[in-house]
């Protein structure tokens, strides 16, 4: 696979430190989603998810996420038949499904652009992620 280049968006949360955006696509629509080196796995917003497929879609996890400000969350998944970000096509990708309604609320309050999750380190390590901060742009290859 020829390396992907995606664009890559800093936005600065109020002078208290910066965010990166990144867009995917799924459900067929773009979204930003919050390029997160330290989080082990893709996750998007429930209540977002669940406007594009059933709630009988998302398959419970015997696991309990940590992180996010909270000590455990009932977590989910699911099946996406494409996830894409920049060129790169991902097909039938499995994701982790949170309630992220606090981080999704906090970023309106503070008017910055509405995202709906986190690209994280699955993704990254698994398509050698270089992130070049002074060029805004995220390089994954395989």
């Amino acid at each position: 696979m020829k390396p992907v280049r995606v664009p890559l968006e800093l936005i600065n949360l109020q002078n208290d430190g910066f965010h990166i955006l990144v867009e995917v696509v799924v459900f067929g629509n773009p979204f930003n989603v919050v390029l997160d080196t330290g989080a082990s796995k893709t996750v998007f917003d429930k209540t977002t998810v669940e406007k594009y497929i059933a709630s009988a879609d998302l398959l419970i996890s015997d696991k309990l996420s940590t992180g996010l400000g909270t000590t455990s969350m009932e977590s989910f998944t699911v099946q996406l038949p494409e996830l894409r970000i920049g060129k790169l096509k991902i097909k039938n990708f499995e994701a982790a499904v949170l309630d992220l309604s606090s981080i999704c609320l906090a970023y309106e309050n503070l008017e910055l652009p509405p995202v709906i999750g986190v690209l994280g380190g699955d993704i990254l390590q698994e398509y050698k992620a270089i992130i070049n901060y002074s060029k805004l742009i995220l390089k994954l290859s395989s």
